[in-house]
């Protein structure tokens, strides 16, 4: 089933909670940052392959490509782990699990999904999770 959205559509609190609408808004909200990650991926592989053929200067020139390595190398594993969890979200849109807590079932809420859209907990569970991780870090 294909869901028309104007082109202006923001999800509202007065519309039903994850409803068609909503769904599908957030489905191509995720497809677009996919999209983004894997054009953003593509170009910092091109740029390592294109920085490996090029001849190296002297030790400090050395130095500041392998940093530059290393942090592309760490956003692009960054990347990585986004697109899975984009993925994971993609698929909780597909069995109708997608903007509930996945602790508690409650609604993850609006506002919350448009600032994080692979968000998996409501405000509270994430809070009541990052207390117990920092008691078990405390011990």
């Amino acid at each position: 089933m294909t869901v028309e959205l104007p082109p202006d559509y923001k999800p509202s609190p007065d519309e039903e909670y994850m409803g068609p609408e909503q769904l599908e808004y957030f489905r191509r909200k995720l497809l677009k940052w996919r999209d983004e990650l894997m054009e953003e991926s593509q170009s910092t592989l091109e740029h390592l392959r294109d920085d490996s053929n090029k001849d190296v200067g002297d030790e400090a020139d050395r130095a500041s490509r392998e940093s530059d390595y290393s942090l592309e190398l760490r956003t692009r594993d960054r990347y990585r782990k986004l697109l899975r969890k984009i993925e994971q979200a993609l698929g909780r849109i597909d069995d109708g699990s997608y903007g509930y807590c996945e602790d508690t079932g409650d609604p993850i809420g609006i506002a919350r999904l448009e600032a994080r859209p692979i968000a998996t907990l409501s405000i509270d569970a994430q809070e009541r999770r990052e207390m117990k991780e920092k008691v078990l870090a405390d011990r």
